[in-house]
């Protein structure tokens, strides 16, 4: 049966974990009514994709 040799320090445990953090999301601005957005998705605020309307904004 495995068992450690020794205790794991908090430090050294806590230095490990340092990079599970989430990053926060990206938001660009909507180029036809300036509203923040994700990338590659559809404006929740005037449905627009790629420089088309491809969505109601009622229906989103």
């Amino acid at each position: 049966m495995a068992v450690p040799k020794s205790k794991v320090t908090r430090s050294r445990r806590n230095n490990r974990r340092a990079h599970d953090a989430l990053a926060a999301g990206s938001y660009h601005e909507c180029p036809n009514c300036g509203e923040l957005k994700r990338p590659h998705h559809v404006c929740a605020a005037c449905g627009y994709y790629d420089g088309r309307e491809v969505a109601d904004a009622e229906s989103l």
